[in-house]
């Protein structure tokens, strides 16, 4: 049994450079991945019902408009209360919501765990609630 030195170490000499590219790609899709999360983390868009902190889900919708209105001068503040799942999502800033208590709308902002800071508000077709 022969062993030949020089093949071998020619063998390792191209193994290094393709650990090294191996790596520097593995590197660049972590850092990829990273970047993507961060900018998911941006700015999200929530369609719901403007509602109060008092009632939320229950008073949601045209009907309780006024209830929703009466509450915020008692103290409650403005959420939304979202579609479908009828979550509600606490509002950083509620003075944006003043004057769409019981619409329909499209907040756009960027949400800080429970709750969402909202940089826009849009009026939206009505929902089937």
């Amino acid at each position: 049994m022969l062993i030949n030195c020089g093949s071998a170490a020619k063998k390792v000499e191209e193994i290094l450079p393709m650990k090294k590219l191996l790596l520097i790609c593995l590197a660049l899709c972590v850092m990829f991945v990273l970047a993507g999360i961060t900018f998911a983390a941006g700015t999200t868009t929530v369609n719901g019902i403007v509602s109060d902190s008092k009632c939320g889900a229950k008073n949601a919708g045209e009907k309780g408009a006024e209830c929703t209105k009466e509450c915020v001068k008692k103290g409650a503040k403005l959420v939304v209360v979202t579609d479908g799942d009828q979550k509600v999502v606490a509002v950083d800033n509620p003075d944006v919501l003043t004057g769409h208590e019981g619409h329909h709308v499209a907040v756009t902002g960027t949400m800080n765990g429970d709750s969402m800071h909202v940089d826009s508000v849009k009026m939206i077709a009505k929902s089937g609630m």
